[in-house]
This record gives structure tokens, sequence and C-alpha cells, in this order.
């Protein structure tokens, strides 16, 4: 069993494979869904000579304990549920709930709400179901910012919605339209 500082490091391994760079590791993902098979990614991990000794029960453990549920193992398969940044995986689009959250810092928040949201370097904006994720993702960037996302207004203007898993919600990009502060203190939604 890892312990919770190896977890992080295979895990960070793991989103560099099947997230950003597969074919750097020999690693041929599936073109529909970019998954590969279990085996395979354990393959490859065994080759990093700090990880020679793992087992499928690491990557399980892995993906199990991962907050932010990065990975999901389906049939024998693995795969990144989001934030490739080698060819674009595509999702069916889906109704989202009323309002998602996006999480993002002080000094992005101004410019999100004239411009929108883009998806940067991503192949897709990522947003959630409710606060937890987004707090996770703005939190590593600074003074923590909450943008919510009116998904009626946001569908109305042609913005199709995918459903990635997880209480994650990905989009191409979000209109400023759509986007205000998250405004938690009266328990309503402001833009500022």
């Amino acid at each position: 069993m890892l312990n919770e500082s190896q977890e992080m490091s295979l895990s960070k391994l793991m989103s560099k494979i099947l997230r950003h760079s597969p074919q750097d590791f020999g690693l041929s993902l599936n073109a529909a869904d970019g998954s590969c098979t279990l085996d395979e990614l354990l393959t490859v991990l065994v080759k990093e000579a700090k990880w020679f000794d793992i087992g499928l029960e690491d990557i399980e453990q892995v993906v199990r304990n991962c907050e932010k549920q990065r990975f999901e193992i389906t049939g024998g398969r693995i795969r990144a549920r989001y934030g490739h940044s080698h060819d674009k995986i595509s999702y069916p689009a889906a109704e989202p709930p009323d309002v998602l959250y996006h999480g993002t810092n002080i000094k992005a928040a101004p410019v999100i709400l004239k411009e929108g949201i883009q998806p940067m370097k991503r192949q897709y904006v990522h947003l959630s179901e409710g606060l937890h994720f987004a707090t996770l993702a703005g939190e590593r960037r600074g003074e923590l910012v909450i943008l919510a996302v009116d998904t009626a207004k946001a569908a109305s203007l042609g913005v199709p919605f995918y459903y990635a898993g997880n209480e994650v919600w990905l989009a191409d990009g979000i209109p400023s339209v759509c986007c205000s502060i998250f405004d938690n203190s009266d328990g309503g939604i402001g833009r500022v």
C-alpha cells in the first residue's frame, strides 16, 4: 500500500502519461476516449526506476483516493477524465444543472467577466456542480474567486456542455454574460 506522498507522486506521473504525453512513454491511447488497459499503464510505470515494484492495486489506490477524481477505470481500462493536452477527447453533450462553478483568482476574475471563460492551454473549460472542485482548482492560482455560470443562458447562446463524470462539466468556452461572482455571504449570486 502506498503512503500519501507516494500516492501523490504516482498520481502526478499518471497524469503526465494519461493527460499530457503518452507518446513520450511509448503508450498509445484509444483515440475515441483516451484510455488504455490497466496492464499497458502498469507496463509503462514499472519501467520508471522509482516504480519498478508497484502493482495494479497501487494504481487502483491512486484512482480511488484522488481528491479531484482525475482518473476513471472501466472494464479493465483507465483514462484521465479531463485535462488532456494531446488529442482532443470527445464527450457526449448533456444538459447541465442550472448553475455550474468555476474557480479562478482575483487577478483573472475581471478579465473573465469582460471576455468570458476560455480553455487557455486546456482542451475545455472545466466547471463543477459544487463548490468543492471549483475551490480546489481556484485555490492553487492565488486568492480564490468562485464564478457562477448560468448554464441556461449559455445554452441559449449555443454553448454545448459535456459531462466528464464526478461532478465535472466541460465546455469549449463560456461567454462573459453568463458569468458572475459567486457571493456565498447571503447565499446568492451577484455581479461585480
